[in-house]
């Protein structure tokens, strides 16, 4: 399972590190928060409605023709701009909601771009870069941490291709109190055969085995097997 997978690479980072956790995937194809009670064992407990919040983060990138992929692009210029300059939304949901959206604040963007070209305003990418990522550094941190409260979870755990972002892990420090935070080496963070072999030992150890007959399913849920 490819999200398994993606959570699974901390283990090869973190020796020390075991369930129960709660765990922040984020990746250009999935934003996921899920409460891992013990190894192989899942609870999904909010996930995105709309756009991951790497695609998005790919999305405006593009849209300020920074290149692809447009997460480390954006976290390297965002460094030189002024992460309040912008007050973009923050899509919270309801309020007992994990769950996370971010197409309204892509929207949100790529009208203050438009706007702005529109008038002759001269665009401070910069400032836009680290606008925008701070609006979706907060609500994945913001809900991570309130779900680990609730759980009672004093460990978590970033995942996927986005857990590399520089202002994520730095806020998630800010904000931690007394919790741990892990994450996997920036090599890991992307999509890597090791963190499939990692998720593939734990298996092994469970004596979790598939036959023969396994074939691939792309859109695999979490706690689904096959």
């Amino acid at each position: 399972n490819h999200i398994e997978g993606h959570i699974s690479a901390n283990y090869i980072s973190h020796k020390d590190l075991e369930p129960p956790f709660m765990s922040l995937i984020v990746s250009g194809g999935h934003t996921h928060l899920v409460k891992v009670e013990d190894y192989g064992k899942y609870r999904v407990l909010g996930r995105t409605r709309d756009d991951a919040a790497g695609e998005a983060f790919d999305k405006i990138a593009r849209s300020l023709q920074l290149g692809y992929p447009g997460g480390p692009l954006i976290d390297k210029i965002a460094k030189t701009g002024n992460k309040e300059a912008i007050d973009f939304p923050r899509a919270y949901l309801e309020e007992d909601s994990f769950d996370f959206s971010f197409s309204g604040l892509k929207s949100a963007v790529l009208n203050h771009i438009n706007n702005s070209k529109q008038k002759g305003i001269e665009l401070n990418i910069p400032d836009i870069a680290a606008s925008f990522q701070e609006a979706v550094v907060e609500v994945l941190v913001n809900k991570t941490l309130k779900a680990s409260e609730q759980y009672d979870l004093d460990k978590i755990v970033l995942a996927g291709g986005v857990a590399s972002n520089n202002r994520l892990r730095e806020l998630f420090n800010l904000k931690l109190n007394n919790k741990k935070l892990y994450y996997p080496d920036k090599i890991l963070c992307t999509d890597n055969a090791a963190m499939i072999g990692s998720s593939a030992y734990y298996k092994y150890l469970n004596k979790d085995f598939s036959n023969f007959k396994l074939n691939a399913v792309p859109n695999l849920e979490l706690t689904s097997n096959i």
